[in-house]
C-alpha cells in the first residue's frame, strides 16, 4: 500500500504547497483549529477527489481560505458593515464569516452557482503563504463525513476513503472548529459554535441571531 508523503509543516513553505495545489493535488494541512483537506479551486478533478476522500455529498459548497483580505476584491462578495466589524476584529482567526455577493462586481468562475461563500483568514503563516501563492483554496475539515475531527496528521489521513497526494504535519491541533457567523441574514447569526465564543460576536454586533 502506498503511503502518501508527510511532511512536517516547518520543513515545507507555502510556496511549495502552492505548486502542489497547482498540479491538482489534494492536500491535508494543519489550520489554527483543526486539520483542512485542500485543493486549488478551478479544478474540478482535485474537488472530486475532496468529496469521494470525505464520502461527502457532492452539493455541500466547500469553504474558502485566504491569505489575505486583499483577495475579497476578485471574489465579488458583498463586504458589509457586519462582515468588515468581524473581521477588522478578529481576523486571522477561528471566525468563519458567510457572505453573499453583489451582482455589480464579477466573481470567479468557480463560484458562479454559489447565493453564499464561507470564508476565513486563518491565524496560520503556512496557511496564509499559500493562499498568497495559490490563491484562495478551497479546504474543508480532513475527516470522513459525520465523523469527529482529528487532531493528529495522521489520524486524519486514515479517517479518509483514500488517500491524500500530501500531509502538512503541524503536530497536534485543537478539535474545536472556527466559530461560523452567516452576515447575509439581519440580524447575522452565529450558524456554528467555535473557537470564537458568542458574546465576543455580540459585542461587535450589538445583536446576533440565535445559533441554528
Amino acid at each position: 500500500m502506498n503511503v502518501p508523503p508527510t511532511v512536517p509543516a516547518a520543513e515545507i513553505s507555502g510556496q511549495e504547497i502552492a505548486r502542489r495545489l497547482a498540479r491538482g493535488a489534494v492536500v491535508i494541512l494543519p489550520t489554527d483549529t483543526v486539520y483542512g483537506l485542500a485543493v486549488q479551486p478551478g479544478r474540478p478533478s482535485a474537488l472530486q477527489r475532496v468529496f469521494e476522500l470525505k464520502g461527502r455529498p457532492e452539493h455541500v459548497n466547500l469553504p474558502v481560505l485566504l491569505g489575505s483580505t486583499r483577495q475579497l476584491d476578485a471574489l465579488g462578495v458583498d463586504w458589509n458593515e457586519a462582515a468588515r466589524r468581524l473581521a477588522d476584529k478578529l481576523w486571522p482567526g477561528p471566525l468563519t464569516l458567510v457572505t453573499g455577493f453583489d451582482p455589480r462586481r464579477p466573481r470567479p468562475a468557480w463560484l458562479a452557482d454559489r447565493e453564499e461563500v464561507a470564508l476565513r483568514i486563518p491565524d496560520l503563516r503556512l496557511i496564509q503563504e499559500t493562499a498568497e501563492a495559490a490563491g484562495p483554496l478551497l479546504v474543508t475539515s480532513a475527516n470522513a463525513h459525520k465523523t469527529p475531527t482529528r487532531t493528529v496528521a495522521a489520524e486524519a489521513a486514515r479517517s479518509l476513503h483514500g488517500q491524500v497526494d500530501l500531509i502538512v504535519d503541524g503536530g497536534t491541533l485543537s478539535p474545536v472548529p472556527s466559530t461560523l457567523v452567516n452576515v447575509r441574514l439581519r440580524p447575522p447569526a452565529i450558524e456554528r459554535q467555535g473557537a470564537v465564543a458568542p458574546a465576543e460576536i455580540a459585542d461587535l454586533l450589538g445583536e446576533v441571531g440565535e445559533v441554528k
